[in-house]
């Protein structure tokens, strides 16, 4: 019998909780799903969406909150409540979609506790309004009521039931979330619970009472080969906050109550771990892994860890070190849901690598959608399961522009069989994204960039480098489609002595950092200056931030500005809000403030203020073809995901008629 000679053994070994065999050592942690009906059901591209997870290969797929108290646990409007009900069907479409590929579906069990109904009460509805959490609390202009001992009991029924439901809706597994700010993470916190009953105060012991109450309520409703995951917070990572060795002692309480311990970190409710719960690009790869691996030497039970993961040889030295047993995947299978299958095959060049900028989960809440930066289909996993993959008609097609939206055009157009001829001007594929391949945060935006650049030198495409696609080229060619994907120059504003020999554009800094001297001042206050000045502090420089409104410029990716916040601080960056400048010299520059003028001394002046769309140079193609499309920032400069996003589906378009 012939062995294959696999890369990554400890990743793709079986393993069995509660008597339940999982394929490997890959789960898909928890991912919310916003697209909830108004009558609290999930559409139908929740299976969808869900199922794309499990077809990738991952062991189990954990599922979006489910409320396990509609009433008293709700934490905001787009939440599916357990108790209901009507969300058999919905649920059970949910299960079997994930089941039907060979992973185990998980329904996630979470109660916000304090944070319950907040939305509601603002909204007017007082009496919808009320919450309660482990003792009075005042909280949003609200006053949150302590659990009685009704309510505890209540709530601990409450979480049997719901477990009870998504075993009869046909899921696998539950995964109880005691982590993240959420009311079991609340009893277990020694700054909110200060209670003087059985139920809270010093002791951990009565802390972390109701949880394990609930597991072993659980239990009795769902049986021994049932298995049941609890995910917490291994530390809370805020000043104030529990640390580490209340995170074992948790642990080792629950140990034997579970079977499976899914140790993540910090609370989604605290602004300045946010970024830490949801690790930001500027964080190592795995940094919440030492959580895990310090609660394993104290627990029997399988630990799994999460957190900024997805690289191979990281997660096999995780497993195979005993750091953890399991390796939870978020954004990572967003990014590229065939991560499993693609390193069981040894296919990890061709790898979607998160960039954790954090583009699908300020979309979700945005949309409801998990729509991704660099992965196109994500969040159109319902449209794309009825999609016909050759074109009906082949045409020859000539790109213009071989940046983001360029590449992604070319490699969507070639697999539906068109033929494709694709021109950049420079002799580089990626576009002006290729400045920034010296700063470290943005590795993993290098390796996308490169990544299209392959996949294109393996397909059957005409490139043409160093070829810039003029009206008269474009003749020539005699292409029945062009696509034009020329995208955006820096705007230069228009300030006295900007032409000044100490002024640069952003571009130019980000390529060569060394001519910014040792102080710089950036104009510019959106994702290019803020991330270029925390580029430039990482480098030892000194940096001011400008920006003439009230608030930082989020780009539409407003969960990332909480990751640049703390790097803000951490790095001591000055970042002055609603100041706009006025006269640069060759010492600083001068601004107008609320306060009146100020002066802010630079060796360097960088402006960052925004990008204009080569439009005129793209419309110049616009009857050149019978058919001509215009995509990404030349028709209005926004981000990685509408470049992607409208490339993919205009390229699916073409050749339908």
């Amino acid at each position: 019998m012939v062995m294959i000679d696999f890369l990554y053994p400890h990743l793709f070994e079986p393993i069995k909780l509660a008597g339940t065999l999982f394929r490997n050592r890959l789960f898909a942690s928890p991912t919310g799903y916003q697209d909830i009906k108004n009558d609290g059901l999930l559409t139908e591209g929740a299976a969808a969406y869900y199922e794309r997870k499990a077809m990738g290969g991952v062991a189990s797929v954990a599922t979006c909150e489910g409320i396990v108290d509609g009433e008293l646990g709700k934490g905001g409007d787009y939440h599916v409540c357990l108790d209901n009900p009507f969300t058999l069907h919905s649920l059970a479409r949910v299960a079997h979609a994930i089941r039907r590929h060979g992973a185990v579906a998980s329904q996630e069990l979470q109660h916000a506790g304090m944070y319950a109904n907040r939305n509601l009460s603002i909204m007017g509805a007082a009496s919808k309004g009320i919450a309660y959490g482990p003792v009075e609390y005042e909280l949003d202009g609200r006053t949150i009521l302590p659990m009685t001992e009704e309510i505890i009991e209540r709530t601990i029924g409450k979480f049997a039931d719901a477990a009870a439901f998504a075993k009869q809706c046909g899921f696998g597994m539950v995964t109880v979330h005691a982590g993240h700010g959420w009311l079991l993470h609340q009893f277990l916190s020694p700054a909110l619970n200060t209670r003087t009953d059985k139920w809270g105060g010093k002791s951990i012991e009565n802390r972390a009472r109701i949880t394990v109450a609930i597991c072993d309520a659980i239990r009795k409703r769902v049986g021994l080969d049932f298995p049941i995951e609890i995910r917490i917070s291994g530390s809370e990572c805020y000043e104030g906050g529990y640390d580490i060795d209340e995170g074992i002692a948790f642990s080792r309480l629950l140990d034997g109550h579970v079977d499976l311990i899914h140790v993540s970190a910090g609370s989604h409710e605290v602004e300045e771990v946010f970024a830490v719960t949801h690790p930001s690009m500027f964080l190592p790869d795995g940094c919440n892994v030492k959580f895990a691996a310090e609660i394993k030497k104290h627990v029997k039970t399988p630990v799994a860890t999460v957190g900024a993961l997805g690289d191979p040889d990281l997660m096999e030295e995780i497993v195979a070190s005993g750091q953890a047993d399991i390796v939870e995947m978020a954004r990572a299978l967003i990014a590229d849901p065939d991560l499993p299958v693609k390193i069981r095959t040894g296919r990890i060049s061709e790898i979607r690598k998160c960039m954790r900028c954090l583009a699908c989960f300020s979309s979700e809440l945005d949309n409801g959608q998990d729509y991704c930066a660099i992965n196109p289909e994500a969040g159109r996993d319902l449209e794309l399961k009825y999609d016909i993959p050759m074109a009906k008609v082949s045409k020859k097609v000539l790109i213009a522009g071989g940046g983001i939206a360029g590449m992604q055009a070319a490699l969507t157009l070639s697999e539906r069989g068109h033929g494709v001829i694709l021109c950049e001007k420079s002799g580089r594929l990626g576009g002006t994204l290729r400045c920034e391949e010296k700063v470290p945060f943005k590795k993993n935006l290098g390796y996308y960039l490169d990544s299209q650049a392959k996949a294109i030198e393996k397909a059957d495409i005409d490139l043409r480098l160093n070829t810039e696609v003029t009206p008269e080229y474009a003749d020539s060619v005699n292409a029945d489609v062009i696509i034009s994907a020329m995208g955006a120059r820096p705007v230069k504003p228009r300030i006295a002595g900007i032409d000044g020999k100490n002024v640069l554009g952003a571009e130019e800094a980000y390529i060569n950092p060394e001519k910014t001297g040792g102080t710089a001042a950036i104009l510019g206050g959106g994702l290019v200056g803020i991330e270029l000045a925390i580029y430039l502090a990482m480098l030892g420089k000194k940096v001011t931030v400008i920006e003439m409104l009230d608030k930082i410029s989020d780009g539409g990716n407003f969960l990332h500005v909480l990751g640049l916040k703390t790097e803000i601080k951490r790095l001591g960056i000055g970042l002055h809000l609603g100041t706009k400048a006025k006269e640069i010299t060759e010492q600083g520059v001068l601004c107008d403030t609320a306060g009146g003028d100020r002066f802010f001394p630079a060796d360097t002046v960088i402006y960052a203020v925004g990008q204009k769309a080569l439009s005129d140079e793209a419309s110049a193609l616009r009857f050149c073809a019978p058919e001509f499309y215009q995509i990404g920032d030349c028709v209005t400069p926004l981000n990685i995901m509408n470049a992607t996003g409208t490339a993919f589906t205009i390229a699916r378009n073409i050749g339908r008629v």
